[in-house]
C-alpha cells in the first residue's frame, strides 16, 4: 500500500539544521528537475512582482522571500515541514515507532518543488503551488507529469495506491487506474450528498492515520481498503474503469 498525499499550503520552517542534502532525497532521478524548479522559483521570488507571479497575498511575503535562499535554508523531515488540517489529523508525532517506520515507507507526497518526497526526506519550507506556472517551464503540473511517471513507475510494483491528493496535485501524475483508489468525502442531508472541503482534508488525514496504525495487513485491493475504511466510517466503493480509478466515498454524518 502507498498513500499519496498533497503537500500542505502552509509549511513550518525548520529553526536550525543543515541545508537540503540532494544526494539523500528519495527518487534521485528527479534531482535535475528539482534543481531547475528551485532555481527558477528563486528568480521569480526575487522579482518585484513576485507575489502576483506566484498568486499569493501580501501576508505570505516572508514565505516568498525565503524562496530566494532555499539552498541555504535549514531542512527538516517532510513530516515536520508539512502542516495543516490533513497533517494534523494524520498526527505523525503521536504514531508509535513502528507506525512511523510504516509511514516513512508508505507515504508519498507529491510536491510542486520536489516532485515526490517520502516523509523522512529533509527539505526546507517553501511556497509554491502545483497550479503555478514558472518561466520556461509553464504550468508545473504539466512539467512534472512525465518526470513523475518515469521516476515513480519502479516504485509501484503491486502496491494499492490510496490517493488522498487534491485535484491540483492529481493533475501532476496519474498512477495506473486499476491499482488506484481516490478518496472522496461527502456529507448527506435529506438524501442529497454535498462535497466538503475542510472536512475532506481532515478525514483524509484520519484515513491515512487509520491505515498506518491499524493492526493486520495493509489493504492490497480496493475491496480490502473499503473494509478498512468501514471500521471507522460509513463508506462505499465505486468501481473504476480501464481509464478511471476506483473511488472510496466516505460519508460523514451531518
Amino acid at each position: 500500500m502507498l498513500i499519496l498525499l498533497p503537500p500542505s499550503e502552509g509549511k513550518t520552517p525548520a529553526v536550525r539544521g543543515s541545508a537540503v542534502d540532494w544526494s539523500s532525497l528519495s527518487f534521485p532521478t528527479l534531482n535535475t528537475y528539482r534543481a531547475t524548479v528551485l532555481e527558477l522559483l528563486g528568480t521569480v521570488s526575487a522579482h518585484q512582482d513576485a507575489l502576483a507571479l506566484l498568486g499569493v497575498g501580501a501576508s505570505l511575503r516572508d514565505d516568498v522571500e525565503r524562496n530566494t535562499r532555499l539552498h541555504a535554508e535549514p531542512a527538516a523531515p517532510a513530516h515536520q515541514i508539512y502542516s495543516g488540517v490533513l497533517y494534523d489529523a494524520l498526527g505523525y508525532r503521536t504514531l508509535t515507532p513502528v507506525q512511523r517506520r510504516k509511514a516513512d515507507e508508505s507515504v508519498l507526497v507529491i510536491s510542486a518543488l520536489w516532485g515526490a518526497l517520502r516523509f523522512a526526506d529533509r527539505v526546507p519550507a517553501y511556497r509554491l503551488s502545483m497550479a503555478s506556472s514558472l518561466p520556461e517551464l509553464g504550468r508545473l503540473a504539466s512539467f512534472w507529469k512525465p518526470q513523475l511517471t518515469a521516476a515513480l513507475a519502479p516504485e509501484l510494483a503491486d502496491h494499492l495506491l490510496v490517493d488522498c491528493r487534491s485535484s491540483t496535485y492529481t493533475a501532476a501524475w496519474a498512477p495506473p487506474p486499476e491499482r488506484t483508489v481516490g478518496v472522496n468525502v461527502f456529507t448527506e442531508v435529506n438524501g442529497e450528498r454535498k462535497v466538503v472541503s475542510h472536512f475532506a482534508k481532515h478525514t483524509r488525514g484520519e484515513l491515512a492515520r487509520h491505515l498506518l496504525s491499524r493492526r493486520g495487513k495493509a489493504p492490497a485491493t480496493p475491496a480490502a481498503l473499503l473494509s478498512a475504511a468501514q471500521e471507522n466510517w460509513h463508506a462505499e466503493l465505486v468501481q473504476g474503469t480501464a481509464k478511471k480509478p476506483h473511488a472510496l466515498n466516505i460519508i460523514l454524518p451531518n
